[in-house]
């Protein structure tokens, strides 16, 4: 056997990646799928067009030039998180769109549920909002008298992404999930690791809808031959971001990694401890390998990429996103700018939806140059806002950062996050760090990988960002405490 088979089922599309023994990309395959906004703040997806180019891309890669499908091993599956999707369990037709983890339709309940949002809180470790799928289920049974009836009948299934193409690849056979997805529900208790009887009350969810919940790492049944002409075992399941913990191998406590997309997502491994947090960070858990339950911190910046994207599309001072860095490099400091991005408000530590973003300091000196190191700037003290306060919750101090997503590949904007941290910057050789945990987990279900000291032999670092003695840093952190109170409600 060769390869780990890896689906990664993303909010826009669908990819399939194979990875061989060295933890390398052989083969990819990627589809979109449409967006769905019949409402303002309401966000959809059609799971059966999910499930189609989740199918066309895994038959892709299986395809691939060199590739026989007697070569794979295994399947893991990384997936959006919250996203709620519920089926018919004779028919496996879903009986509404999914419900995205965009999606805001929910907001109002969680209003009325606020009473309760400490329950909810010590026992998921989430703060009641309606990112998460608890709500979303409601929403959907509350929507027909029809659904709650056939949901209280046991006739209908519950499930995230993840859940969904499972029991698609079993045809029906398989109704799981793992416990980093569970753990994203909001009727998950994230101590006793099981869905809890209290929360399901409260928002008048029957036990019967929902999944058995596993480990991220363990063979939970195998595809049907006639979906894929031959049966492969699926034996890893994690949520996107803590599958990018794992493929990152932040495997010790207070190890971090950060995510730099459209936002910033970062995640902190607290070890065996779930860690409450003093700043509505997220407790969750990291995964469940052999038995054990790894912890950890999340705290997410809603704007980061999204920021360079409008300085290319409403400014206009650059055509294309990477050309953010050569702008940047155009002077030697950010000229006393401060660009505080809050573009659609502030999350953690500050909590503020209501803020709104700012460049301040600019002069007549001030250069297009200098706008666009300040927004690089701005990325790198976000992610810092976070981090320092994960590391007073956790009560641990970190070595290095590890980085992935597509603004990872801007040299400049890791170097000044190397700066602002004082701390090491790595950016690993295989960035598909999300697919990578995936098949990181499949993979030591069934013995492909010994355990994470071979792992650790094939991780491999692309390049790493030390901090540099650069006076404009401290002065940049100043301006930055000094300025981001402004901008507060």
């Amino acid at each position: 056997m060769k390869y780990i088979l890896s689906i990664d089922a993303g909010t826009t599309s669908s990819r399939a990646i194979l990875f061989d023994k060295m933890g390398q990309a052989k083969a990819t395959a990627q589809h979109e799928f449409p967006q769905y906004f019949p409402k303002e703040s309401w966000v959809e997806h059609n799971a059966t067009e999910i499930w189609a180019t989740q199918l066309k891309a895994i038959r892709e890669v299986i395809d691939s030039e060199g590739i026989s499908i007697d070569d794979i091993a295994a399947m893991g599956i990384t997936n959006q998180r919250e996203t709620t999707v519920i089926w018919d369990r004779k028919t496996g037709e879903p009986v509404h769109n999914a419900i995205v983890w965009q999606d805001r339709r929910t907001a109002s309940i969680c209003d009325e549920l606020q009473a309760e949002a400490s329950t909810f809180l010590t026992k998921t470790g989430l703060v009641l909002d309606a990112y998460f799928s608890g709500t979303k289920i409601k929403w959907i049974l509350d929507s027909d008298p029809s659904l709650r009836k056939r949901a209280d009948a046991g006739e209908l299934a519950f499930g995230t992404i993840d859940t969904w193409l499972i029991w698609n690849l079993t045809e029906g056979k398989v109704h799981t999930t793992d416990v980093t997805n569970a753990s994203r529900t909001l009727i998950f208790n994230i101590h006793s690791l099981e869905w809890d009887q209290e929360l399901l009350e409260l928002l008048n969810i029957p036990v019967s809808l929902l999944p058995k919940v596993v480990s991220s790492s363990e063979i939970v049944g195998e595809t049907e031959a006639s979906v894929l002409g031959k049966a492969i075992p699926i034996s890893g399941i994690a949520g996107d971001q803590q599958a990018a913990l794992f493929g990152q191998l932040c495997i010790n406590p207070g190890d971090v990694k950060n995510t730099y997309g459209t936002g910033c997502f970062c995640i902190m491994n607290t070890g065996e401890k779930a860690v409450v947090s003093h700043n509505k960070m997220l407790t969750t858990i990291g995964w469940q390998l052999n038995g054990k339950i790894t912890y950890a911190l999340e705290g997410s910046v809603f704007i980061a990429g999204a920021l360079i994207q409008w300085l290319r599309d409403q400014l206009q001072i650059i055509d294309a996103a990477p050309e953010i860095e050569a702008l940047a490099n155009t002077v030697e400091n950010n000229g006393g700018i401060t660009f505080i991005p809050a573009l659609s408000g502030l999350g953690a530590p500050f909590w503020d939806p209501e803020a709104t973003g700012a460049i301040m300091g600019i002069t007549r000196g001030t250069q297009k140059g200098h706008i666009a190191r300040a927004a690089l700037e701005a990325i790198a003290l976000r992610s810092r806002d976070i981090i320092v306060e994960m590391q007073k919750d956790a009560g641990v101090h970190f070595a290095n950062l590890k980085v992935d997503g597509g603004a990872s590949n801007n040299d400049l904007l890791m170097q000044l996050q190397a700066n602002i941290l004082n701390k090491a910057v790595i950016r690993p050789d295989t960035t598909e760090t999300t697919a990578l945990g995936a098949a990181f987990f499949a993979g030591l279900a069934v013995g492909f990988w010994k355990d994470e000291a071979e792992l650790q032999t094939i991780w491999k670092e692309n390049k790493s960002f030390q901090p540099q003695n650069d006076p404009n840093t401290q002065d940049c952190i100043d301006l930055w405490e000094k300025r981001i109170p402004k901008v507060l409600k």
